[in-house]
């Protein structure tokens, strides 16, 4: 703001000496409030698109396989208290997730509307389809018609399958973490480990450290933040980071040990 007041200043008192200086600084000061807020507008309106269709799609993926089950709708509410939603957001989560998971409901057009309204930020549709793949995995298992859908979503937000993929070996790796490493075998936690960082086995010990140090940029909580990421989800993207991290730790260590 200050430059904008500064700049203002000096081509008003170009114009008008010290008068000029104080009526342009004025008006640099009432643009750069104008458009700050225009920003948090944008940012507000991505926030709330976002919940809103992250709900909707939820609701139709929880009726992939034709039915609705109650521990299907007790892992939508427990996403509400896990996104710290308000009574307000919950309201409307909730009458989303029923949009989603009525008849006639159009998941094309609902992800269609979500990309235009992140303007097709690489990092925010990652992240969405992030949180569908949490949702279905929140009991460590990912169903056949579940994950067929998942592809679709990916496929439709112009994602390659393989972040399906990706996404789901992460949140096996967590499991897997959260476990006990004696849960899966050593090669199993490996091949996981891999395809979490998109890499291949044979790629070197830089490419993958390249690899990860920029997935871990990518995920920043204060740069999702930034491009329309609500609040709520920060600790989602928290634990993105922590899953890149596992993986790579894994990675590591496993190399170390060949080696």
């Amino acid at each position: 703001m200050l430059f904008a007041i500064i700049i203002g200043g000096l081509i008003g008192y170009a114009f008008g000496k010290f008068t000029g200086f104080l009526i342009g600084a004025a008006i640099g000061a009432f643009l750069f409030n104008r458009a700050k807020a225009r920003l948090i507008g944008k940012l507000q309106n991505i926030q709330s698109g976002f919940l809103e269709s992250v709900f909707a799609v939820m609701g139709a993926l929880c009726k992939a396989d034709g039915v609705v089950t109650r521990d299907e709708i007790q892992m939508a509410e427990s996403m509400f208290a896990r996104f710290r939603l308000n009574h307000k957001q919950r309201e409307a989560a909730k009458q989303a997730f029923n949009r989603g998971k009525s008849e006639g409901f159009d998941l094309d057009a609902e992800l269609d509307r979500f990309m235009r309204l992140s303007a097709r930020q690489p990092a925010l549709l990652q992240m969405f389809l992030q949180v569908q793949v949490s949702a279905v995995a929140a009991d460590g298992v990912v169903h056949p018609e579940e994950h067929q859908m998942l592809v679709r979503i990916a496929r439709r937000l112009g994602l390659p399958e393989s972040q399906v993929d990706q996404l789901e070996a992460m949140l096996r790796g967590a499991h897997a973490g959260q476990a006990g490493a004696g849960q899966r075998s050593t090669s199993d936690q490996l091949d996981d480990a891999y395809k979490a960082l998109g890499v291949s086995p044979s790629a070197s010990d830089e490419e993958i450290k390249k690899v990860y140090r920029k997935l871990m940029s990518e995920n920043h909580p204060d740069k999702l933040a930034g491009k329309g990421l609500p609040e709520s989800m920060r600790e989602m993207a928290e634990e993105r980071t922590r899953e890149i991290s596992h993986a790579y730790d894994v990675i590591k260590d496993a190399r170390k040990k060949a080696g």
